[in-house]
C-alpha cells in the first residue's frame, strides 16, 4: 500500500515540475513574440530615453544643490539650466523622429562644416575652465562645440560611406579611408587642442564602428585599430597631466589629496550606496567631497543615493538603447540607415561605457559626461536629437513602415509633403492597385504601336 501510494506522489512531483518548467518556456516565447513586433525597436529607443532623461533631471538637481547654492545662492540655478535643456531637446528628438531619412542625409555635410568652424572658434576663442578649452561663449550662452560634432559626424561619415557603396566603391581601400579618415582627423585633433581626450576617443571608436560595418579588411581594421591605440598613447604622452591621471588611476591610494582624490570619493560613494542606497538627495559626498558630482561623476552619486539596484538600472538601460540600434541596424537594407544607426549607437554607448568605467575605476579618469544623465545642455541637446534621428531610423525597418502605412501619415508628414520632403509621396492603400500616371499610359501606347 505503500507502494502504490508513493508512485502517484513522485509523478505529481515530476508532472508539476514539467508544468513549471513549460510556463518560463511558454514565457520565454510570448516575450520573443512581444520583440518581434514590428515597432518594438522604436518603442524601446523612446521609453529607455525618457527615463534616462528624468532620470538625469532628478540626479542632475539632487547632486548639485549644494555647489549651485554655494556659487549662485539659488540650489536650483545647474539644475533650471539642464530642465531647460530638456525644454528644448525633447521637441527637437520628437521632431527629428518625424524627419524622413533622406533630410538627414543632406544634414551631414552642412552638420560637419559647421562643428569644425565652432571647434576653430574655440581652439582661438574658447573658454578655459579646469585646464582644458572646451568651451565657446556665444551670445551669452556656454557652448561645448565638441558635442555636436559627434552627432555631425556620424551622420556625414554614414553618408559618405552610404554613397560609396550605392556606387560599388568599397572594394579599394582609398575609399574605405578617404574622405573618412581625414574628416575624423581634423575632427580629432580640434579636439585634442582644447585638450578633451574622451571627446577624441569617441570620435575615434565611431570611426572603427563605422569601417567594421561596411566590412573593412582585416588588415586594414586592425591598423586602424593600431592607429587609434598609437594616437592614444600620443596624447597621453605629450600632456604631463594625462600621465598624471593614468599613475593615479593605477594606484588611486599612492596619491589620495591630489591624482587619486576624485577617484577615491567616487569609489567611496557607490561602496557608501551599498545594495538600496541611502535614498534620494541623502548623498554626503556631494556636500564637497566629490568634484563634479553633477556630471563627470553623478554616476556614483546615483551609486550612493539608489544602490547597487540603481546603477544596474542605469546599465540595462543602456543595455537597451544599444540592443535597439543594432537591431534597427540588422533589421534594415538601406547602407545609410544601417551605418548611421550603427553610429549613434556606437557614440551614445561608448561614452556611457567611458564614464561609468572611469567612476568605478576601471578606465582613467577622461571627463566625459553620461549621455542623458550628466548635467550640460551642450551633451544632452545633441544626444536628444540622435535619438530622434535613431527613432527616425526605426521607423524605416520593413514591418514598420508597413504598420506605419496602415496608420496613415502623420500631420507632420502632410506638412513636408507640401515641401516635397517627403518619403516619396503618398502610398496606395493595401489592397488597391495603384493608379497608372500619365506617362505610365503614354509608354503604353508607344509599346502597343511597336
Amino acid at each position: 500500500m505503500a507502494v502504490t501510494t508513493s508512485v502517484p506522489s513522485a509523478t505529481r512531483v515530476r508532472v508539476g515540475g514539467g508544468a513549471s518548467g513549460g510556463a518560463v518556456l511558454s514565457g520565454v516565447r510570448d516575450f520573443a513574440r512581444r520583440l518581434d513586433r514590428p515597432l518594438t525597436s522604436y518603442y524601446l529607443i523612446f521609453g529607455s530615453a525618457l527615463l534616462l532623461t528624468a532620470l538625469g533631471l532628478v540626479m542632475v538637481l539632487s547632486s548639485s544643490m549644494v555647489d549651485s547654492y554655494t556659487e549662485t545662492g539659488s540650489a536650483f540655478s545647474i539644475f533650471n539650466k539642464q530642465i531647460g535643456a530638456a525644454a528644448i531637446g525633447l521637441p527637437l528628438m520628437i521632431l527629428a523622429s518625424q524627419t524622413p531619412v533622406r533630410v538627414f542625409r543632406l544634414l551631414g555635410y552642412p552638420l560637419m562644416l559647421g562643428s569644425i568652424v565652432l571647434l576653430v572658434l574655440t581652439v582661438f576663442r574658447g573658454e578655459e575652465y579646469y585646464g582644458a578649452v572646451r568651451w565657446l561663449e556665444i551670445g551669452g550662452l556656454t557652448v561645448q562645440a565638441s558635442e555636436p560634432a559627434k552627432l555631425a559626424f556620424a551622420l556625414w561619415g554614414a553618408n559618405v560611406l552610404a554613397r560609396k557603396e550605392e556606387l560599388k566603391q568599397l572594394v579599394e581601400w582609398r575609399h574605405l579611408l578617404v574622405p573618412l579618415l581625414p574628416g575624423c582627423g581634423m575632427l580629432v585633433l580640434l579636439v585634442l587642442l582644447g585638450s578633451d581626450l574622451g571627446t577624441s576617443f569617441v570620435l575615434m571608436a565611431v570611426f572603427v564602428a563605422l569601417l567594421w560595418v561596411v566590412g573593412a579588411p582585416g588588415r586594414l581594421f586592425l591598423g586602424a585599430l593600431g592607429l587609434v591605440g598609437a594616437l592614444v598613447g600620443i596624447m597621453i604622452a605629450v600632456e604631463p597631466y594625462r600621465m598624471a591621471r593614468l599613475t593615479s588611476f593605477w594606484n588611486p591610494e599612492a596619491d589620495p589629496y591630489d591624482g587619486g582624490y576624485q577617484l577615491l570619493h567616487g569609489l567611496y560613494a557607490l561602496g557608501t550606496g551599498g545594495l538600496f542606497g541611502v535614498g534620494i538627495g541623502g548623498s554626503r559626498e556631494k556636500w564637497g567631497n566629490l568634484p563634479h558630482p553633477e556630471s563627470d561623476f553623478i554616476f556614483a552619486i546615483i551609486g550612493e543615493e539608489f544602490g547597487l539596484i540603481g546603477t544596474l538600472i542605469v546599465v540595462c538601460l543602456f543595455g537597451v538603447l544599444g540592443f535597439s540600434g543594432l537591431r534597427v541596424a540588422s533589421r534594415v537594407k538601406d547602407p545609410f540607415v544601417q551605418l548611421a544607426a550603427i553610429a549613434i549607437t556606437t557614440w551614445i554607448t561608448i561614452q556611457a561605457l567611458v564614464n561609468i568605467g572611469t567612476v568605478i575605476g576601471v578606465l582613467p579618469i577622461t571627463g566625459i559626461p553620461l549621455p542623458l544623465v550628466s548635467a550640460g545642455g551642450s551633451a544632452l541637446i545633441p544626444i536628444l536629437v540622435g535619438l530622434g534621428i535613431l527613432l527616425a531610423l526605426a521607423k524605416s525597418e520593413p514591418d514598420a513602415r508597413r504598420a506605419l502605412a496602415a496608420r496613415g501619415p502623420t500631420h507632420l508628414e502632410r506638412a513636408l509633403s507640401w515641401l516635397g520632403l517627403d518619403n516619396g509621396g503618398a502610398k496606395a492603400p493595401a489592397g488597391r492597385a495603384p493608379t497608372k500616371t500619365r506617362p505610365t499610359q503614354v509608354q503604353a501606347r508607344r509599346n502597343r504601336r511597336r
